[in-house]
């Protein structure tokens, strides 16, 4: 009698025809991949990678003082250096230490990069009044991301010639962090797969189970890696890119293929053979890893709605990684476990189709059926913790006392939340680089000798109204002189063409601090308009931190549609799903809790000190663009969690109609897998915290904490409280609504069960 089955149904889903012919071809589609990995990354060796640390704002203050600066000072398109000199006896006009900063200075010049070295003994050096510090600046031909780093390197080399008993040299600015950083590359995400692995093997007991997850992201993160080198040279792509792209590449490509090879065990365990079990997996889990996926890559692309060059290649580097992942564990997946054979299974064994021996995992001894009461208790013992009972118990005792639940949730997490609305945005200099690197020593001794405010001066670009009038440009720096926070101001400098003149000015406090903030807002509010009317020239201000407050303003001006937008395409999505106005509602609004709550644990860390200590590095305002990265991540990966768990309280609320024991039955299915995906997570990224760039060690502990909040306080505590209060109110929908909007489902369509719910089976994808 042919089988009835849906797996073996002529109309079986496009889920099973690809999950069939993947297992089938197993070794084909194996090597399609590998072929796949080494003809990107071989391409992408070949052409090499273009990073930039900077980025434009177009219609800003600052950008516009840099483009009359690029277009009126040619010699100035270069990025400049520092070279810091400290004598630790007598000064540096002693002869011989002279000699060894001259000798390394010609050095340093001679290099085809460097198009100009200033010696701290030339007319307008810098050196402090007691002669014991001065500053070398060097201006390279081009920009710092066009030069390689080796080059840049070898660079710094020349310059550590001058170093001896007698002499510390230290190197700063954008070339001196591309060398540190490029050196810096630890181990990071070796010890996040490690960590993985571990949690895996947990989680299955089988290494065979457990090293699926992790080849099959490997694949799909090594090819991902080399394509983000190709977009770097189509769209503008910062040097954290790869990093970041890796983090959250290793964290859902895990997740993601850890659900496909859970669902495959649970469908062995239930009785089906390996190949059917392989398509049942793809069909159901393989469904909602696909919607989970979309949902992270819809808050990442929407990133682009910024409008800020330098996001185009992080939003579409971690997209590419998502999407690959996923592919990977609808793919890789079914075609790995074909080729493992039993190895996988491990639960039970059948070695003699009439009762005869069975091979136990648990207890690795061969026992006859109904010989040992013993083994048979530890094999119902193994069934319940599979079948995740303990969980089931937990959910019920949640759903006993919602109330209670909610409010121990909502105050932790509120209380997580609060310092988030202490949180200043800027942009982190080297004085947060790891104590003992060259880049913190030279801020440090700039910062000793010549104030805090000479590492974030300000430069002054007036257009002057008459060519060559030096006297209004004159004017411009006596005002700027006048302000009592400004410790010096450069006398100007006009450009070639005379229509064009610079001041560089140099506040009392430091680029970080708040104070600075206010200094700026007080020049450009006050002081710049007064001495534009006198002189009629046009003046902007610019530099770093002219640049950062620009940067600030302009991701607050565009945070409110990047957020809605994300929220609302999500909404739409769960609302499409799941046929239920409440489940989306709460997602949002929980999703955007858990985030609150990560933003104020780096706040407490990042910017008021409370452990960075441990961290190995320095306070300082939070990067302007970690809170709208933060929020496209973790939205991403809460809506994750949320499909996760609501896909199977859906299913079975669709089944049985039953609003309480949907959730219980929901949270016992998923709970143990959600727990080791979450683990896998919190290790992943957590593990980028080893580095030495305070940006991935920022995002590694955000993200690492936001998932565990998002997984163990929302999702294992308020999600299964709210549920039971809502109850069957949580999948209403007005009916008017129902009939005109589109069906879409995860669920396989053998998993539907129009009887309970009374609502239209939709059809298969």
């Amino acid at each position: 009698m042919p089988s009835t089955s849906p797996a073996a149904s002529p109309q079986s889903s496009r889920f099973v025809r690809l999950a069939r012919v993947c297992n089938r071809h197993r070794w084909r589609t194996f090597l399609v991949w590998l072929l796949a990995l080494v003809v990107v990354q071989v391409v992408a060796s070949s052409v090499g990678v273009k990073q930039i640390s900077s980025f434009r704002l177009p219609g800003t203050e600052s950008q516009r003082a840099y483009d009359l600066l690029a277009q009126h000072f040619p010699a100035a398109k270069g990025d400049t250096d520092q070279l810091v000199f400290k004598a630790r006896t007598g000064t540096l006009k002693d002869p011989a230490i002279k000699a060894r900063i001259d000798a390394a200075l010609k050095k340093v010049a001679g290099a085809p990069s460097v198009a100009a070295v200033q010696s701290p003994f030339s007319p307008g050096g810098q050196l402090t009044k007691d002669g014991r510090i001065g500053v070398a600046n060097l201006t390279y031909t081009k920009s710092t991301n066009d030069i390689k780093p080796e080059t840049l390197e070898k660079v710094e080399n020349a310059a550590f010639t001058a170093r001896g008993s007698q002499l510390e040299v230290e190197h700063g600015g954008p070339g001196a962090e591309v060398v540190r950083f490029t050196n810096s590359q630890g181990p990071s995400e070796f010890f996040g797969v490690i960590a993985a692995a571990i949690v895996l093997f947990i989680t299955f007991g089988s290494l065979v189970a457990a090293g699926l997850p992790l080849i099959a992201t490997l694949l799909a993160l090594g090819t991902t890696l080399g394509v983000i080198t190709l977009l770097s040279h189509v769209v503008d792509t910062p040097d954290f890119a790869t990093q970041l792209a890796s983090l959250i590449g290793l964290g859902v490509g895990i997740d993601y293929s850890l659900f496909v090879v859970t669902r495959y065990r649970a469908e062995v365990r239930n009785g089906l053979d390996r190949d059917r079990a392989v398509e049942m997996a793809i069909d159901t889990a393989g469904r909602t890893v696909m919607f989970a996926a979309i949902t992270v890559v819809i808050a990442l692309l929407g990133l682009l709605l910024l409008g800020l060059n330098f996001m185009h290649g992080v939003a579409l580097g971690a997209a590419t990684a998502v999407l690959a992942t996923m592919l990977a564990a609808l793919t890789i997946i079914p075609a790995l476990i074909g080729g493992s054979g039993n190895f996988i299974d491990g639960v039970l064994h059948e070695f003699d189709e009439r009762g005869g021996f069975r091979f136990w995992r648990t207890r690795r001894r061969l026992t006859l059926p109904g010989h040992d009461w013993r083994s048979r208790r530890a094999v119902r013992r193994d069934r319940k913790r599979a079948e995740g009972a303990g969980w089931e118990r937990w959910s019920h005792m949640v759903q006993r006392r919602p109330w209670i639940a909610v409010a121990v949730a909502l105050v932790v997490l509120i209380g997580l939340a609060l310092p988030a609305t202490q949180l200043r945005l800027g942009s982190s200099d080297a004085g947060v680089d790891p104590p003992g690197t060259t880049t913190r020593k030279a801020y440090d001794l700039i910062a000793e000798g010549f104030g805090a405010g000479t590492n974030g001066s300000f430069l002054l670009v007036a257009q002057l109204a008459q060519k060559g009038d030096k006297a209004a440009a004159q004017q411009i720096a006596d005002a700027v002189r006048a302000d009592k926070d400004f410790t010096f101001v450069a006398p100007p400098a006009v450009s070639p063409d005379g229509q064009v003149a610079t001041v560089s000015a140099y506040p009392r406090t430091g680029p970080q601090e708040a104070a600075t903030t206010d200094t700026l807002k007080r020049l450009r509010d006050s002081v710049v308009p007064a001495v534009e009317s006198k002189t009629n020239a046009r003046v902007e201000v610019g530099g770093f931190t002219a640049s950062n407050e620009d940067f600030s303003r302009v991701v607050a001006d565009k945070l409110p549609l990047f957020v809605g937008v994300v929220v609302l395409f999500s909404a739409l999505l769960l609302l499409l799903v799941f046929r239920s106005v409440i489940i989306p509602i709460k997602a949002a609004m929980l999703n955007l809790l858990s985030i609150g709550a990560a933003l104020g644990f780096v706040t407490l860390i990042f910017q008021e000190g409370h452990g960075a200590g441990l961290l190995g590095i320095g306070t300082g305002p939070i990067e302007s663009f970690v809170p709208v990265l933060m929020f496209a991540i973790v939205f991403g990966l809460s809506m994750d969690y949320e499909v996760f768990l609501i896909s199977r309280v859906h299913e079975e609320w669709e089944r049985t109609g039953d609003a309480s024991g949907s959730v219980a039955r929901g949270l016992q299915t998923t709970g143990k897998v959600i727990t080791a995906a979450a683990s896998i997570m919190i290790l992943v990224f957590a593990s980028f915290a080893l580095g030495d760039d305070r940006i991935i060690k920022l995002f590694g502990i955000g993200l690492a904490s936001a998932v565990f909040f998002d997984a163990v306080i929302i999702r294992c505590l308020l999600v299964p409280a709210l549920m039971e209060i809502f109850g069957r109110r949580a999948w209403w929908l007005p009916s008017w609504l129902d009939r005109r909007l589109p069906r879409l489902a995860i669920e396989a369509p053998h998993e539907r069960h129009p009887a309970a719910s009374g609502k239209p089976v939709t059809e298969t994808i």
